[in-house]
Protein backbone atom coordinates (compact mmCIF):
# COMPACT_ATOMS: atom_id res chain seq x y z
CA UNK A 1 0.00 0.00 0.00
CA UNK A 2 2.69 2.38 0.90
CA UNK A 3 5.12 1.55 -2.39
CA UNK A 4 1.28 2.07 -4.23
CA UNK A 5 0.74 6.01 -2.25
CA UNK A 6 4.52 6.50 -3.46
CA UNK A 7 3.92 5.37 -7.24
CA UNK A 8 0.82 7.93 -7.56
CA UNK A 9 2.63 10.67 -6.41
CA UNK A 10 5.20 10.12 -8.65
CA UNK A 11 2.81 9.50 -11.53
CA UNK A 12 1.90 13.08 -11.20
CA UNK A 13 5.20 14.36 -11.69
CA UNK A 14 5.93 11.56 -14.94
CA UNK A 15 8.14 10.07 -12.78
CA UNK A 16 6.41 6.53 -12.39
CA UNK A 17 8.87 4.80 -14.46
CA UNK A 18 11.77 5.80 -12.59
CA UNK A 19 10.69 3.51 -9.50
CA UNK A 20 12.98 0.42 -9.57
CA UNK A 21 11.82 -3.08 -8.06
CA UNK A 22 14.05 -4.79 -6.10
CA UNK A 23 14.80 -8.41 -4.83
CA UNK A 24 16.93 -7.63 -2.62
CA UNK A 25 16.49 -5.73 0.41
CA UNK A 26 17.02 -1.50 0.29
CA UNK A 27 16.30 -1.26 4.00
CA UNK A 28 19.60 0.70 4.83
CA UNK A 29 21.85 2.85 2.80
CA UNK A 30 24.21 -0.16 2.38
CA UNK A 31 21.60 -2.81 1.13
CA UNK A 32 20.11 -0.04 -1.17
CA UNK A 33 23.39 0.53 -2.51
CA UNK A 34 24.34 -2.58 -2.97
CA UNK A 35 20.82 -3.84 -4.64
CA UNK A 36 20.94 -0.74 -6.92
CA UNK A 37 24.30 -1.18 -8.19
CA UNK A 38 25.58 2.52 -6.37
CA UNK A 39 27.83 3.98 -4.09
CA UNK A 40 26.30 4.42 -0.87
CA UNK A 41 26.42 8.25 -0.67
CA UNK A 42 24.08 8.36 -3.73
CA UNK A 43 21.27 6.89 -1.56
CA UNK A 44 19.53 9.68 -0.75
CA UNK A 45 18.42 8.61 2.84
CA UNK A 46 14.67 9.81 4.13
CA UNK A 47 15.44 10.51 8.04
CA UNK A 48 12.34 11.26 10.10
CA UNK A 49 12.42 13.54 13.10
CA UNK A 50 9.93 14.64 15.49
CA UNK A 51 8.61 17.88 15.18
CA UNK A 52 5.83 18.65 17.38
CA UNK A 53 3.26 16.18 17.09
CA UNK A 54 4.21 15.44 13.59
CA UNK A 55 6.50 14.32 11.42
CA UNK A 56 9.75 16.54 9.49
CA UNK A 57 12.11 14.42 6.62
CA UNK A 58 15.21 15.17 6.02
CA UNK A 59 16.72 13.96 2.81
CA UNK A 60 20.88 13.57 2.84
CA UNK A 61 23.14 11.94 1.23
CA UNK A 62 24.11 8.04 2.13
CA UNK A 63 27.25 9.05 3.91
CA UNK A 64 26.00 12.45 5.55
CA UNK A 65 25.75 12.39 9.35
CA UNK A 66 23.32 14.79 11.18
CA UNK A 67 25.25 17.74 13.04
CA UNK A 68 23.27 18.47 15.65
CA UNK A 69 24.54 22.01 16.02
CA UNK A 70 23.22 23.07 12.65
CA UNK A 71 19.95 21.26 12.92
CA UNK A 72 19.04 22.84 16.45
CA UNK A 73 20.09 25.84 14.85
CA UNK A 74 18.32 25.65 11.75
CA UNK A 75 14.70 24.05 13.09
CA UNK A 76 15.33 25.78 17.12
CA UNK A 77 14.76 21.91 18.15
CA UNK A 78 17.34 18.96 19.42
CA UNK A 79 17.59 16.24 16.44
CA UNK A 80 15.24 13.53 17.60
CA UNK A 81 14.38 10.95 15.72
CA UNK A 82 11.08 9.46 15.33
CA UNK A 83 10.58 6.52 17.14
CA UNK A 84 10.24 3.14 15.08
CA UNK A 85 7.28 2.38 16.18
CA UNK A 86 5.57 5.46 14.75
CA UNK A 87 6.97 6.23 11.59
CA UNK A 88 4.75 4.65 9.52
CA UNK A 89 1.58 5.84 11.43
CA UNK A 90 3.00 9.77 10.98
CA UNK A 91 4.29 9.66 7.89
CA UNK A 92 2.86 6.99 5.95
CA UNK A 93 5.88 4.49 5.24
CA UNK A 94 7.47 2.33 7.13
CA UNK A 95 10.76 1.86 8.37
CA UNK A 96 13.46 1.15 5.62
CA UNK A 97 10.81 2.36 2.67
CA UNK A 98 10.28 6.00 4.31
CA UNK A 99 10.51 8.65 1.34
CA UNK A 100 8.78 12.03 0.71
CA UNK A 101 6.86 10.26 -1.75
CA UNK A 102 2.81 10.15 -0.84
CA UNK A 103 3.35 10.99 3.10
CA UNK A 104 0.90 11.88 5.36
CA UNK A 105 -1.22 15.54 5.65
CA UNK A 106 1.24 17.94 7.57
CA UNK A 107 4.73 16.22 7.29
CA UNK A 108 7.32 18.72 5.94
CA UNK A 109 10.04 17.63 3.39
CA UNK A 110 13.56 19.66 3.48
CA UNK A 111 16.26 18.35 1.05
CA UNK A 112 20.15 18.55 2.79
CA UNK A 113 22.91 20.08 0.56
CA UNK A 114 25.00 17.19 0.80
CA UNK A 115 22.36 15.60 -2.17
CA UNK A 116 23.81 18.37 -4.78
CA UNK A 117 27.42 17.22 -5.02
CA UNK A 118 25.29 13.99 -7.40
CA UNK A 119 23.94 14.44 -10.50
CA UNK A 120 21.81 11.34 -9.44
CA UNK A 121 20.65 9.89 -6.21
CA UNK A 122 17.88 7.20 -5.01
CA UNK A 123 15.45 7.79 -2.53
CA UNK A 124 13.31 4.84 -1.76
CA UNK A 125 9.99 4.63 -3.12
CA UNK A 126 7.41 3.46 0.08
CA UNK A 127 8.92 0.11 0.65
CA UNK A 128 12.13 -1.81 1.60
CA UNK A 129 12.43 -3.07 -2.30
CA UNK A 130 12.72 -0.42 -3.76
CA UNK A 131 14.04 2.82 -5.41
CA UNK A 132 13.72 5.66 -7.63
CA UNK A 133 16.88 7.15 -9.69
CA UNK A 134 16.49 10.99 -10.22
CA UNK A 135 18.13 14.00 -10.44
CA UNK A 136 18.24 16.54 -7.04
CA UNK A 137 16.16 19.02 -8.70
CA UNK A 138 13.72 15.77 -10.01
CA UNK A 139 14.22 15.06 -6.39
CA UNK A 140 13.15 18.65 -5.02
CA UNK A 141 10.21 19.08 -6.80
CA UNK A 142 8.49 15.64 -6.80
CA UNK A 143 9.24 15.64 -2.94
CA UNK A 144 7.42 18.49 -2.15
CA UNK A 145 10.41 20.25 -0.46
CA UNK A 146 9.91 23.36 1.15
CA UNK A 147 13.57 24.22 0.88
CA UNK A 148 17.45 23.12 0.79
CA UNK A 149 19.10 23.05 4.20
CA UNK A 150 22.47 22.42 5.56
CA UNK A 151 22.39 20.46 8.55
CA UNK A 152 24.95 17.58 8.12
CA UNK A 153 28.65 17.24 8.75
Amino acid sequence: MSMDKARAHLRRYGLEDRIIELADSSATVELAAQALGCAPEHIAKTLSFVDGEGALLILAAGNARIDNGKFKARFGMKAKMLPADQVEALVGHAVGGVCPFGVNPGVTVYLDESLRRYDVVYPAAGNDHSGVRLSVDELYRASGAKDFVDVTK
